[in-house]
Formats: C-alpha cells, structure tokens, sequence
C-alpha cells in the first residue's frame, strides 16, 4: 500500500509541469519582493531562486487560476508542503530533485491569454505571499498533501500511513467540467490496451469472450473501484485506470452494443483535497485553513520559521 502512495506522489500528485521566469519582467506585471522563506531552488539552467518563489510558478500550473482566491491559499500551502518534506530540511534543493517535471520546459507566458495573465499572476503570487511559511503537518510531520481536481462524490480514505486522509463528502464535484467521460473500446482493443504493459497480469480469455468476464468485485465507500475481475485476473482499480488511461478509478465497465464501455466520474485518484471541491467551499465563503482540514481531517495548519542561512 505504501508503494502505491510513493507512486502516487510521483505520478499524480504534482503532476504538472513548472517554471517562471524567476527575473520577474511579466509585462503588465509589478514588480516587488517575496517574503523569503530561506530556503533556496536550484534552477537546472543556473541560479538559485527563493522557494517561496519557485511556489508562484508551481501553484500557477497546478490549478485553475480563476478558482476562488481561497482555494488558490490552500493549494499553495500543499505545494509548499510538499516541496519543504522533499527538502527533507535542507536549505536548498535542485528542481529536478523535487520530482516536479522540467523546469525550463514552458513559461508562465504561454499558459494564459495576454488578457488575463496580470490578473491571474497576481492572484496566484498573493496566494502564495499571503500563506508563506504555511505548511500541514500530522503529528509533527509534514504531510504527503495528495490532491486531485474532482472527486467522484466523495473522497477516498488513505491507509494507516495516511491518517489524515479520510473519506469526505464532495459531492458539489458533479459540477466540475469533465466531472463525468464516456470512453469505448472494442473488445480486441481492450484486450490489446491491457496486455501492453507486462508488468501487470495478462488477458488471457478471447475478445469475443472478455464482456463476459468483467465483474466489478469491490468499491471502497466513496465509489473507487477497489477490485474489478477482467479474464482471470483480478486488477485494482487504479491498476485499470493506468492500464486503460481513465480519467478516474470511480468507473463501470460493462458491454455496450458490441464494444466495452467505461463511465469515470470524478478527474484524479480522489485522494486529499478535490480542488473544484475547494473552489465551491470557498465561494460558499470559507477560508484556505478551513478548507484544508476538511479534506486533510486531523491535519494542522502551521507557521514554520525560515531555514538558516
């Protein structure tokens, strides 16, 4: 269990790729100083930036930045979070050792219209500024801040390493774009899609036999497919959600007309805060704090001070 979270966090939790152009001249945006947090990012083509920061350019590519200002604080704070327990302590870290992708890949530039791209770097560098030094911890560690963009309804428990991981309901996610995907495949297709990867059991029953073998054999109690039966094999949800691409493991798989359909809802592992589901908290009016320990139940939000110079 605690291998699938590891994956997890490298695979899914921060999925996307960040940079910014760390001098900041963004046109039409002020300039000004960022509180220091004392710890320092090494950007693979040279220099060193203040983690504080290197946040704008991760929190920028991590979530809508037109969601409410609130949901922005707290997605901060997971970012932080999670970039402080990889530091492991350390006052100053590489970005490829954070596990966050390429760094130089895309500018914040080309992720907005030049319409909005003042707008949305203000919000998300205020978000930032306005949650510095804030990070979750349980029992005096920092946590593995898991998050996703919508839940199926609600979301999912963690194991006993993950305690502040708990099934939570959510179920304003149905309001998500994309909360629900429709996605076909013949059944030569699926059999071929799920016997690419040889590290998972293969299909060893004939197309024209597989639809008859698919049982759904256990969900967890905020609707993921636990264990599902394909062939002879019994997969784990999030098993066939890699295997077939699915957008989510809350999903049916069943014969339809002649081909297998699946219906995900929910986009992400479920796992930790929904962020359209912090989003709708926020414009109902709480705050980032509130919003996360609703999703990390038994978290706490803290200060920490900065590193040593």
């Amino acid at each position: 269990m605690r291998r699938f979270f590891l994956a997890l966090l490298a695979v899914l939790l921060l999925p996307y790729v960040l940079t910014l152009a760390w001098s900041g001249q963004f046109r039409g945006v002020r300039e000004r100083e960022s509180p220091g947090s004392g710890r320092r990012i090494y950007l693979e083509e040279g220099g060193y930036v203040d983690a504080e920061e290197f946040l704008v350019g991760v929190v920028a590519r991590q979530i809508p930045a037109e969601y409410e200002p609130e949901a922005l604080k707290a997605q901060a704070v997971i970012a932080r979070t999670y970039v402080f327990r990889q530091m492991d302590g350390a006052g100053e870290v590489s970005a490829g050792e954070l596990g966050l992708g390429d760094p130089g890949e895309n500018s914040l530039e080309t992720l907005w219209d030049k319409d909005h791209f003042a707008e949305y770097y203000e919000k998300i560098r205020s978000a930032v500024e306005d949650t510095a030094g804030q990070v979750l911890v349980c029992g005096g560690e920092l946590i593995e801040p898991l998050f996703h963009r919508a839940s199926a309804g609600a979301t999912r428990n963690g194991d006993a390493l993950h305690p502040y991981l708990s099934s939570v309901d959510s179920s304003f996610d149905v309001e998500a774009e994309n909360y629900m995907t429709v996605l076909e495949w013949s059944p030569e297709e699926l059999t071929g899609r799920m016997n690419a990867d040889s590290a998972f059991p293969q299909i060893s029953v004939s197309p024209g036999q597989l639809a008859d073998t698919i049982q759904i054999v256990s969900k967890d109690r905020a609707g993921y497919v636990a264990q599902i039966q394909i062939g002879s094999h019994i997969y784990t949800g999030d098993e066939v959600r890699q295997l077939l691409g699915l957008p989510s493991s809350a999903f049916t798989l069943k014969d339809h007309e002649g081909k297998i359909r699946a219906v995900c809802k929910g986009l992400g592992h479920g796992y930790g805060l929904s962020q359209y589901g912090a989003h709708h908290l926020a414009a109902e009016g709480q705050s980032a704090e509130e919003i996360l320990t609703y999703y990390y139940t038994g978290a706490e939000l803290i200060r920490v001070e900065s590193a040593p110079q």
